[in-house]
């Protein structure tokens, strides 16, 4: 995989993503059973085996770094407070768009070191398009395997604005939304981690989300639209940070594509948090 940034473990994680893209493929090409896990989330056999390619695949790449994973059982927080770097995966992010067979679903790996991810590759397995940034190297997409690299950026708000909102997990925020960027935005339903990529590469403004996430679910989609000239802020207009405490919960957040506005004061006069 050649790519015209000089960042090696950037490089292997892309291959790395790819690989468990297609283990998920394998799966996704046959019938295959739904569990439901504590969370009452659904669990596939397509999860596991992604996790399974990942895990030794970063074994391999780096095997003193602990491992945070979606699919892995947790260390304690007592074992996590003293880490200044760690891996955080989302083998399998968009499950339910899985299992609904729209393509809508991702492979998340990102790099975390002291609160925020420096490195993070988000993969789309259907359509083959690989997202990958780390700090300061900027934000990269690669439509297909041994394709060519697209260096990406997000845009300023436009208006009207454009909505990026999940596909499974929709909200009663219209009101919200129209105080944040006018009556007039425009809604995009878009499945997993991708809602942070379509705002990296500059096709959508805003993603509110309300409501539970894991750090997984978004680290190394922030890392993309972090280095693409975007940001993910909880709703005080601070940047989402990771490994915080005991829960690896995230805050209710907004992702934006134009950082450079005052979404401090804009969030304020929504009525947020």
């Amino acid at each position: 995989m050649s790519a015209p940034f000089e960042h090696p473990l950037l490089w292997q994680i892309g291959a790395l993503a790819r690989r468990a893209g297609e283990a998920i493929l394998e799966v996704y090409a046959r019938d295959f059973d739904v569990e439901l896990k504590d969370d009452r989330s659904p669990l596939t056999a397509a999860d596991l085996a992604a996790q399974q390619v990942i895990a030794e695949g970063l074994a391999r790449i780096e095997p003193a770094l602990p491992l945070v994973s979606e699919e892995a059982k947790q260390a304690s927080w007592e074992q996590r407070k003293s880490w200044a770097r760690h891996w955080l995966v989302d083998p399998l992010d968009g499950t339910r768009e899985f299992v609904k067979r729209n393509g809508e679903f991702t492979v998340n790996i990102a790099l975390i070191e002291d609160h925020r991810p420096v490195l993070g590759v988000v993969l789309a397995p259907v359509t083959g398009d690989l997202y990958a940034a780390a700090r300061g190297i900027g934000a990269w997409w690669q439509a297909e395997a041994h394709g060519d690299w697209e260096r990406i950026g997000s845009r300023a708000l436009a208006q009207p604005a454009i909505v990026a909102g999940s596909r499974s997990h929709g909200g009663a925020q219209e009101d919200t939304l129209r105080r944040l960027v006018g009556g007039d935005h425009v809604l995009q339903p878009l499945g997993s981690s991708l809602k942070f990529c379509l705002l990296a590469r500059g096709g959508a403004d805003v993603y509110l989300r309300r409501g539970p996430t894991s750090e997984w679910d978004t680290a190394a989609a922030q890392c993309v639209l972090e280095e693409a000239g975007g940001a993910v802020l909880d709703l005080h207009g601070r940047p989402l940070r990771y490994d915080r405490g005991e829960s690896l919960l995230n805050p209710e957040f907004i992702a934006v594509g134009d950082a450079g506005l005052d979404w401090p004061a804009k969030l304020r006069d929504a009525g947020l948090p």
